[in-house]
């Protein structure tokens, strides 16, 4: 199939995969991303789409697959910088810090609680807080992925009794 066939077969589903996106994503503007992100993941792999088969199945499972694993990555975003931001409100003694003294030596304390968990276990956690992937931080570091995961909890594991020793 040529680049321009492909690009008609997909004009053809334009307002259907903006309805479908919008049913997935109850948001104009991500059902936007998500119908351009789509388009592009089924060009990019256009080579795989069989001729003859159902179009609008496959193009709307790879729509369904994009959401899913989008979802996934900001759900896993949302999980690592939640225990983080809980660490700070936890060093705060559950009270608002107005002084901006005060906050950064709180902060100071984070740090220093992070810095006494050693490289091997700090290196991992700050990596994943910052966004990476397992595989990217496993890449990087030259380590299995499993031993990456591992050092990640327990990291979490160690600034979690640190706090509550702290508290």
């Amino acid at each position: 199939m040529t680049n321009d066939t492909f690009s008609e077969k997909i004009n053809q589903f334009d307002r259907f995969l903006h309805n479908f996106a919008l049913r997935l994503t109850q948001n104009s503007e991500k059902a936007k991303d998500l119908v351009q992100d789509t388009c592009l993941r089924a060009f990019r792999y256009r080579d795989k789409y069989q001729l003859g088969t159902n179009f609008k199945g496959w193009i709307a499972t790879i729509m369904r697959n994009t959401f899913i694993n989008n979802y996934r990555k900001e759900q896993k975003r949302r999980v690592v910088s939640e225990p983080v931001e809980a660490l700070a409100y936890q060093i705060e003694t559950k009270t608002f810090l107005s002084n901006a003294g005060e906050m950064n030596m709180r902060m100071q304390e984070l740090m220093q609680m992070l810095d006494s968990i050693g490289d091997l276990y700090r290196v991992p956690f700050l990596m994943h807080y910052r966004g990476y992937e397992y595989q990217e931080i496993a890449d990087k570091l030259q380590l299995p992925i499993g031993t990456v995961k591992s050092r990640i909890f327990t990291a979490r594991k160690k600034l979690k009794a640190l706090l509550n020793r702290a508290a």
